[in-house]
């Protein structure tokens, strides 16, 4: 007979591999499948670095999961001997009306979270590398900072394994089965038996789960990474992460240049064109760059320097763009973390925690209500 697990986890990115962790960490026997390698470049939880932040504009009740969030990082870290995550501080620029901003700082009232509001020459001599317009204010974050995804899969993933947990690569999910009895999940390599099954499989989220009532679009990313002209203004240290608002919606952001990684990073946050993930086009054309490119030249003219990187990575959005974590709608021993819309990676950690209470208990004390399948019952 084969083994039967506790917990079958699908999907070992970044909220699979913490959710692992924290299972095992538990004592429950785990199982992680992952389509690719642990960790890899052909999902979402990969590109060298990503944002976090307290004064989240997207919506402020995400402040006390990232306060755990902070938390979590902080004690991985110890655990592993490695930092992962660094404060640089975060300068976000706008319209002082604009969601990026206005949004931010009723975050940062409603739970008290330290920033600063400066205005356009405040914030401009404070930070010269950017030459935004007159009516764009500053709102500075000083907890804001950078997460090493790569380094952060690869922890905890090797943490679950030393708590006992089974990881498996290269092992696609093609379909799954429950009753009150368990779950059965079909893969590439043969059928697996647990308990209960957890479900953070990213941008393939909509192909195993199909009856959530619920639309996850996956839309195709392009990150670009450029070799500023006096590298010193942009290095960890001088440059904080950053956002600008966008016209046309969501907003520029990038990071500080990072030490051993290539090059000055930065994106558009907000959807870009419709993609499906077994058929991604995982080359980023040299058009394709050009908005970034004028961007730099329009507003951080001193890194719009010669192109050192391009990627693709892709993002799973749900309507509101706010994230899925609940349990499955018909099954009792099934839970799901979806739909992250591109800003998820900074919550993995309490993503994980979450996820292996709802699995362990059927509940948590984590307030995760308003990100629950109910808010899409008309």
């Amino acid at each position: 007979m084969p083994k039967r697990y506790e917990v079958i986890v699908i999907g070992v990115g970044a909220m699979g591999a913490s959710t692992c962790y924290q299972l095992a960490s538990r004592g429950l026997s785990v199982l992680g499948l992952d389509r690719f390698d642990i960790p890899n470049t052909l999902g979402t939880s990969h590109g060298q670095s990503r944002a976090i932040r307290m004064c989240y504009f997207e919506h402020p009740d995400y402040v006390p999961l990232l306060r755990r969030s902070y938390e979590l990082w902080r004690s991985l870290e110890k655990e592993n001997g490695q930092q992962i995550l660094h404060v640089t501080g975060g300068i976000w620029f706008g319209p002082a009306e604009c969601e990026l901003i206005a949004g931010s700082l009723s975050a940062a009232k409603e739970h008290g979270l330290d920033h600063q509001w400066l205005n356009h020459d405040e914030a401009i001599k404070r930070y010269p590398q950017f030459t935004v317009p007159e009516e764009f204010v500053g709102f500075y974050e000083p907890q804001a900072g950078v997460l090493l995804p790569e380094a952060i899969i690869t922890a905890y993933a090797r943490l679950a394994k030393q708590l006992s947990a089974t990881l498996l690569a290269n092992v696609p999910v093609q379909s799954w089965e429950a009753d009150s009895s368990g779950v059965v999940v079909q893969t590439t390599n043969g059928f697996y038996e647990a308990d209960k099954l957890v479900i953070c499989s990213g941008v393939w989220s909509e192909k195993l789960i199909k009856d959530l009532g619920v639309d996850l679009p996956v839309t195709r990313q392009i990150a670009l990474w450029v070799q500023p002209e006096r590298e010193e203004l942009f290095a960890i240290g001088a440059m904080p992460i950053w956002a600008i608002n966008r016209e046309a919606g969501g907003m520029y952001y990038g990071f500080p240049v990072l030490d051993d990684k290539p090059g000055f990073k930065l994106a558009v946050h907000n959807p870009g064109e419709l993609t499906n993930p077994d058929k991604i086009d995982r080359v980023a054309h040299p058009q394709e760059t050009e908005e970034l490119r004028e961007m730099l030249s329009r507003y951080i003219p001193q890194a719009n320097g010669e192109v050192l990187e391009a990627s693709v990575c892709m993002y799973s959005n749900t309507p509101d763009a706010h994230f899925v974590i609940d349990h499955h709608p018909h099954y009792e021993n099934v839970f799901i973390a979806c739909g992250f819309s591109g800003h998820g990676f900074k919550f993995a950690s309490v993503v994980g925690e979450a996820l292996a209470d709802l699995a362990t208990t059927g509940r948590t004390d984590l307030p995760i209500g308003f990100l629950g399948l109910g808010r899409f019952v008309n």
